[in-house]
């Protein structure tokens, strides 16, 4: 059962357009990967879903509801979350109090210590770190606090924006095995990535994005096994 669909998305900055009817959908429980090779659209895709910035066309359709005019607030209460590229944290502040601002909306709020305690499962090297402040932590380790910030809102969709870069191999592995964890949890997730191998591993279900439309899309494992996408992205 499809929990987002995206249909005939335009959008852009200024007067230059990027997407040009990009469709797509989530199944629930599911992971899904948006590949594609720099400005492709990928993180515009992103902005426009979560409406950071406008659609000019088509529809984002959230668990059968027409919420693409909805503010970027609204959607996130709504469970539609994003953990941003470049991770945006507090960073003057502790990890604690960076998880803390993360259990915003109202459910979440409710369910804060519960939350907490299985973040803290899931990444334990954050509970260590606890009252460390975030500005000092490793690259490897603020990209997870991003994360549990992320999941701190009780998000029925969470939408990953570059979530490997600029990070070591080792931490990628590291990051990717959290999202098999989540997967398994049931936990349904898009993950925009320019780590196009390892993102083809661990999907489900995967889209390639090509100036600001989809060229390519099908099952994760058979998209990697495609001769055009080996060759042209990665590099077989």
């Amino acid at each position: 059962m499809s929990i987002l669909e995206v249909q005939g998305l335009e959008s852009g900055y200024g007067e230059v357009q990027i997407l040009w009817g990009v469709s797509l959908r989530l199944e629930a429980g599911g992971l899904t990967t948006m590949v594609g090779t720099n400005g492709s659209g990928k993180t515009t895709l992103l902005r426009a879903v979560t409406g950071l910035v406008p659609a000019w066309k088509g529809k984002v359709i959230f668990e059968g509801k027409d919420v693409t005019r909805l503010s970027p607030h609204a959607k996130a209460q709504m469970g539609l979350v994003m953990v941003p590229e470049g991770r945006q944290l507090f960073t003057d502040m502790t990890v604690l109090e960076n998880l803390e601002m993360g259990a915003t909306p109202t459910g979440a709020r409710r369910a804060y210590r519960q939350n907490l305690e299985w973040v803290f499962e899931l990444l334990p090297r954050l509970k260590e770190r606890m009252y460390q402040i975030a500005g000092t932590l490793s690259g490897g380790e603020q990209q997870m606090l991003a994360i549990a910030r992320g999941l701190m809102s009780k998000p029925k969709i969470l939408m990953f924006d570059e979530l490997s870069l600029g990070l070591s191999p080792l931490l990628v592995m590291n990051l990717f095995e959290v999202l098999r964890k989540l997967k398994h949890q049931g936990q349904t997730m898009l993950l925009v990535e320019q780590n196009i191998q390892m993102a083809l591993a661990v999907c489900d279900y995967a889209y390639v994005l090509n100036n600001g439309r989809v060229e390519i899309e099908g099952k994760a494992r058979q998209v990697r096994e495609m001769e055009s996408v080996r060759e042209a992205y990665l590099g077989l």
